[in-house]
Protein backbone atom coordinates (compact mmCIF):
# COMPACT_ATOMS: atom_id res chain seq x y z
CA UNK A 1 0.00 0.00 0.00
CA UNK A 2 2.80 2.39 0.89
CA UNK A 3 4.46 1.83 -2.47
CA UNK A 4 1.32 2.79 -4.37
CA UNK A 5 0.82 5.90 -2.29
CA UNK A 6 4.46 6.91 -2.75
CA UNK A 7 4.26 6.45 -6.50
CA UNK A 8 1.18 8.70 -6.65
CA UNK A 9 2.77 11.40 -4.50
CA UNK A 10 4.11 13.64 -7.32
CA UNK A 11 0.68 13.66 -8.97
CA UNK A 12 -1.17 14.42 -5.74
CA UNK A 13 1.28 17.23 -4.92
CA UNK A 14 0.76 18.54 -8.46
CA UNK A 15 -3.04 18.52 -8.07
CA UNK A 16 -2.70 20.14 -4.64
CA UNK A 17 -0.53 22.88 -6.18
CA UNK A 18 -3.02 23.47 -9.00
CA UNK A 19 -6.00 23.82 -6.65
CA UNK A 20 -4.06 26.04 -4.24
CA UNK A 21 -2.85 28.26 -7.08
CA UNK A 22 -6.35 28.54 -8.53
CA UNK A 23 -7.87 29.55 -5.18
CA UNK A 24 -5.16 32.16 -4.56
CA UNK A 25 -5.48 33.54 -8.10
CA UNK A 26 -9.24 33.89 -7.60
CA UNK A 27 -8.64 36.01 -4.49
CA UNK A 28 -6.37 38.35 -6.42
CA UNK A 29 -8.73 38.57 -9.39
CA UNK A 30 -11.70 39.31 -7.14
CA UNK A 31 -9.86 42.13 -5.38
CA UNK A 32 -8.31 43.67 -8.50
CA UNK A 33 -11.08 43.21 -11.06
CA UNK A 34 -14.28 42.85 -9.01
CA UNK A 35 -15.04 39.39 -10.41
CA UNK A 36 -16.30 36.42 -8.37
CA UNK A 37 -18.09 38.69 -5.91
CA UNK A 38 -15.37 41.33 -5.71
CA UNK A 39 -13.03 42.19 -2.87
CA UNK A 40 -14.15 41.29 0.64
CA UNK A 41 -16.12 44.06 2.28
CA UNK A 42 -16.72 46.00 -0.96
CA UNK A 43 -20.06 44.49 -2.05
CA UNK A 44 -18.68 43.42 -5.43
CA UNK A 45 -16.16 46.22 -5.82
CA UNK A 46 -12.40 46.37 -6.19
CA UNK A 47 -9.51 47.63 -4.11
CA UNK A 48 -8.30 51.06 -5.16
CA UNK A 49 -5.02 50.82 -7.09
CA UNK A 50 -1.92 51.49 -5.06
CA UNK A 51 -3.52 51.29 -1.60
CA UNK A 52 -1.34 49.71 1.06
CA UNK A 53 -1.40 46.83 1.83
CA UNK A 54 -4.56 45.50 0.14
CA UNK A 55 -3.81 46.31 -3.48
CA UNK A 56 -0.24 44.98 -3.26
CA UNK A 57 -1.49 41.82 -1.56
CA UNK A 58 -4.00 41.33 -4.38
CA UNK A 59 -1.25 41.69 -7.00
CA UNK A 60 0.84 39.10 -5.14
CA UNK A 61 -2.20 36.81 -4.94
CA UNK A 62 -2.91 37.12 -8.66
CA UNK A 63 0.67 36.75 -9.90
CA UNK A 64 1.97 34.18 -7.41
CA UNK A 65 -1.28 32.22 -7.58
CA UNK A 66 -1.02 32.01 -11.38
CA UNK A 67 2.64 30.97 -11.21
CA UNK A 68 1.88 28.26 -8.65
CA UNK A 69 -1.15 27.13 -10.66
CA UNK A 70 1.03 26.68 -13.75
CA UNK A 71 3.94 25.24 -11.80
CA UNK A 72 6.28 27.96 -13.07
CA UNK A 73 8.90 29.27 -10.61
CA UNK A 74 6.84 27.43 -8.03
CA UNK A 75 9.20 27.60 -5.08
CA UNK A 76 9.96 31.35 -5.24
CA UNK A 77 6.30 32.18 -5.96
CA UNK A 78 5.15 29.99 -3.07
CA UNK A 79 7.73 31.60 -0.77
CA UNK A 80 6.49 35.09 -1.63
CA UNK A 81 2.85 34.02 -1.27
CA UNK A 82 3.57 32.41 2.10
CA UNK A 83 5.31 35.54 3.34
CA UNK A 84 2.47 37.77 2.20
CA UNK A 85 -0.02 35.62 4.08
CA UNK A 86 2.16 35.64 7.20
CA UNK A 87 2.23 39.45 6.95
CA UNK A 88 -1.56 39.49 6.51
CA UNK A 89 -2.05 37.29 9.55
CA UNK A 90 0.22 39.23 11.89
CA UNK A 91 -0.56 42.71 10.55
CA UNK A 92 -4.32 42.40 10.09
CA UNK A 93 -5.62 39.54 12.23
CA UNK A 94 -3.32 38.99 15.22
CA UNK A 95 -4.21 42.31 16.86
CA UNK A 96 -7.88 41.23 17.21
CA UNK A 97 -7.30 38.01 19.19
CA UNK A 98 -4.71 35.32 19.82
CA UNK A 99 -6.22 32.36 17.96
CA UNK A 100 -7.05 32.31 14.22
CA UNK A 101 -10.57 31.04 14.95
CA UNK A 102 -11.12 34.15 17.08
CA UNK A 103 -9.43 36.76 14.88
CA UNK A 104 -10.69 35.70 11.44
CA UNK A 105 -7.19 34.72 10.29
CA UNK A 106 -7.77 31.03 9.55
CA UNK A 107 -7.63 31.54 5.80
CA UNK A 108 -4.41 33.58 5.97
CA UNK A 109 -2.80 31.01 8.29
CA UNK A 110 -3.80 28.10 6.05
CA UNK A 111 -2.57 29.82 2.89
CA UNK A 112 0.69 30.73 4.65
CA UNK A 113 1.44 27.17 5.74
CA UNK A 114 0.29 25.46 2.54
CA UNK A 115 2.46 27.71 0.40
CA UNK A 116 5.38 27.10 2.75
CA UNK A 117 4.85 23.37 2.26
CA UNK A 118 5.17 23.85 -1.52
CA UNK A 119 8.47 25.67 -1.00
CA UNK A 120 9.86 22.43 0.41
CA UNK A 121 8.01 19.81 -1.65
CA UNK A 122 8.38 21.53 -5.00
CA UNK A 123 5.77 21.60 -7.73
CA UNK A 124 5.09 17.88 -8.05
CA UNK A 125 3.95 16.51 -11.39
CA UNK A 126 2.13 18.40 -14.12
CA UNK A 127 4.25 21.53 -13.72
CA UNK A 128 5.90 23.77 -16.30
CA UNK A 129 8.98 23.77 -14.05
CA UNK A 130 9.43 20.09 -14.91
CA UNK A 131 9.21 20.77 -18.65
CA UNK A 132 11.55 23.76 -18.66
CA UNK A 133 14.10 22.22 -16.27
CA UNK A 134 14.18 18.48 -16.72
CA UNK A 135 15.65 16.45 -13.88
CA UNK A 136 19.35 15.68 -13.89
CA UNK A 137 20.88 12.30 -13.15
CA UNK A 138 23.34 11.81 -10.33
CA UNK A 139 25.65 8.85 -9.90
CA UNK A 140 25.45 7.17 -6.51
CA UNK A 141 27.16 4.19 -5.00
CA UNK A 142 25.23 1.49 -3.13
CA UNK A 143 26.47 -0.29 -0.01
CA UNK A 144 27.52 -3.22 -2.19
CA UNK A 145 29.71 -0.92 -4.29
CA UNK A 146 27.45 -0.88 -7.35
CA UNK A 147 27.11 2.44 -9.15
CA UNK A 148 23.64 3.59 -10.15
CA UNK A 149 22.16 6.73 -11.64
CA UNK A 150 19.07 8.38 -10.22
CA UNK A 151 17.04 11.30 -11.53
CA UNK A 152 17.26 14.33 -9.24
CA UNK A 153 15.01 17.36 -9.50
CA UNK A 154 16.75 20.61 -8.66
Amino acid sequence: MSGRLNSAQPYVVGLFRIVLGLLFTCHGAASLFGVLGGAQGTDGGTIEAGTWPGWYAAVIQLVCGALVLLGLATRPAAFLASGSMAFAYFHVHQSHALWPIQNGGEQAALFCWTFLLLVFTGPGALALDNVLRPSRTVRTETEEGDRTTEPVTV
